[in-house]
C-alpha cells in the first residue's frame, strides 16, 4: 500500500503540479498530472517522464527538486509541437467512447450523436484516439494556448463528476438489490444468497480504485496504429472525389 505523503511532500508536489503542462496525458505513466508530482515528490518518479513538458520542463522540475537535469526518458515519449484533436463529423458513429476517455470533458455529444471537440478546452492529449473504432478523430497542428491552469480545473471537475456518479450508481444498485432482498418472489434460500453475493461483489468492485486503461507503451502504440488508419481512410475518401 502506498503511505501517504508527508506534509513537505505534499506542499513540494503542490510546486511541482504548479509547472507541469497539465495535459493530462498519462505518458509519464501516472494517471494525471497530480499523480506525477505527488510520485516525484515521494521519490517514486523521475523528473524526466513528462514528454509535452519537454526539456525545459524537465529542468523547471530539477529546480523545483533540487536533482540535476537529465534527458527526457524516450520510453514515455517524445516531444512534439501542440495540436488538437478533430472528429470526422461524416465518419461518427456516436459511440461516446472519446466522450469517457477525454480527461478534461472537452467532447460533446450523445450517443449516436455526431461528437465534438472544443477546441478551446482540449488539452492535446491524444486520449481519445485509441478506444474510436472508426478512425475518425486526427490531430490537427495548432498554437499552444496558456491555460494550463483551466486544464487542471477542468480535470479536477470531471474527476469529482466521476466520483458523484460512482457513488450514485452504488447507491441505486444497493437500493434495488434490498428491494429483492425484501420481495416475495425472491424469498427462497438460493435467490436470497445469489442477491447477497451480487450485491457484495458489486460493493467490492466499486471499493477497488480504477486501473490505468493501458500501459504506456501499449497506449502510445494504439493512438500511433488508430492515427496511421485515420490518415488511410481520409486519403481513400480523398481519392474517391476526384
Amino acid at each position: 500500500m502506498t503511505q501517504p505523503l508527508t506534509d513537505l511532500q505534499l506542499a513540494l508536489a503542490e510546486r511541482i503540479d504548479a509547472v507541469l503542462p497539465q495535459t493530462q496525458c498519462r505518458q509519464c505513466d501516472y494517471p494525471d498530472c497530480r499523480a506525477y508530482a505527488e510520485a516525484i515528490a515521494s521519490g517514486a518518479a523521475r523528473i524526466n517522464q513528462c514528454p509535452p513538458g519537454g526539456d525545459v520542463g524537465v529542468a523547471r522540475l530539477a529546480d523545483i527538486t533540487g536533482q540535476p537535469v537529465v534527458a527526457l526518458n524516450p520510453q514515455h515519449g517524445a516531444p512534439k509541437p501542440f495540436a488538437l484533436a478533430v472528429i470526422d463529423e461524416a465518419v461518427c458513429i456516436g459511440c461516446t467512447l472519446c466522450i469517457q476517455a477525454c480527461p478534461v470533458d472537452a467532447i460533446i455529444g450523445a450517443a449516436k450523436q455526431m461528437h465534438v471537440v472544443i477546441a478551446s478546452e482540449c488539452t492535446g492529449c491524444e486520449l481519445c484516439i485509441a478506444p474510436c473504432p472508426v478512425d475518425c478523430i486526427s490531430m490537427q497542428p495548432a498554437a499552444k494556448p496558456d491555460v494550463a491552469a483551466q486544464w487542471r480545473a477542468r480535470h479536477e471537475f470531471r474527476r469529482l463528476r466521476l466520483v458523484r456518479e460512482k457513488e450514485a450508481r452504488s447507491e441505486r444498485l444497493a437500493l434495488k438489490a434490498q428491494a429483492k432482498l425484501d420481495d416475495p418472489h425472491f424469498a427462497a434460500a438460493d435467490k436470497q444468497a445469489k442477491i447477497r453475493a451480487a450485491l457484495e461483489k458489486s460493493q467490492a468492485r466499486q471499493a477497488q480504485p480504477a486501473p490505468l486503461q493501458d500501459e504506456a507503451a501499449l497506449k502510445r502504440a494504439k493512438i500511433a496504429a488508430a492515427m496511421e488508419r485515420a490518415a488511410a481512410l481520409r486519403a481513400g475518401r480523398d481519392s474517391g472525389k476526384e
